[in-house]
């Protein structure tokens, strides 16, 4: 799906609740393919700390009022029980002011690649919508602890998303519609280094190579509405 369509899709939303933009959010990745079932889970940063979604609740069964506030300590806002990865999104909150939406995903290709547990080399160009020359995999922790969160925000260190060893992928933004973009974009990458790695060896841009790109996505914004032109 483009960027555009993705862009259209969350518009809307301007004059909705919060809530309903984490619903909507999660409800997106099911249609989009990349989430499934109860699996994954969203936030947005709110002024007491966060809205995140509810533990082991499907997108299509989730309302407005399902939604879960958490203070910055992690203490429960109202009510409700939120998903059991509120560590990490809690946590790069904390620690990146400029984050204000956080998506996780089990991804198909970000899942898979995930199991290698290698990063994600600058293969190609678009690697840069990470913020850096690769995609860092996180090393394995079981889901919901302190040590997941904890390596989460080591592998996001200069970093707009990051994959999580055996796990997935979390993605963040300014605002929803980039942490989604940006998912879509991880997702894609990861889809297509393995498929070319299984023809052979994917050449590798060097570090001068992703200089000139990181210098050029500057001049692009708003960021990943539309991919930088080969130009």
């Amino acid at each position: 799906m483009s960027r555009s369509i993705i862009h259209s899709s969350l518009m809307y939303q301007a004059h909705i609740s919060n809530e309903a933009k984490v619903v909507n959010a999660l409800r997106q990745l099911e249609s989009l393919g990349l989430n499934k079932g109860t699996s994954g889970n969203v936030s947005l940063r709110s002024e007491n700390g966060l809205l995140i979604t509810p533990s082991g609740m499907a997108p299509a069964k989730m309302k407005s009022n399902d939604i879960v506030e958490l203070s910055m300590v992690g203490e429960v806002v109202g009510g409700g029980m939120p998903s059991s990865e509120w560590r990490f999104h809690r946590d790069i909150y904390a620690a990146r002011s400029e984050i204000n939406a956080i998506v996780h995903m089990h991804s198909l290709a970000a899942t898979a690649f995930s199991t290698l547990r290698r990063d994600l080399p600058p293969f190609h160009y678009m690697i840069a919508v990470a913020g850096g020359d690769n995609v860092r995999c996180a090393a394995y922790a079981l889901f919901g602890t302190q040590l997941l969160s904890d390596l989460a925000i080591n592998a996001l260190e200069n970093r707009k998303a990051c994959l999580l060893a055996n796990h997935g992928m979390i993605s963040t933004g300014k605002d929803m519609e980039e942490a989604i973009a940006i998912a879509v974009e991880i997702e894609s990458l990861c889809a297509q280094y393995m498929l070319a790695s299984q023809v052979g060896e994917p050449s590798i841009l060097n570090s001068a190579q992703m200089v000139s790109v990181l210098e050029k996505f500057k001049t692009y914004g708003p960021q990943l509405k539309e991919k930088p032109d080969d130009n």
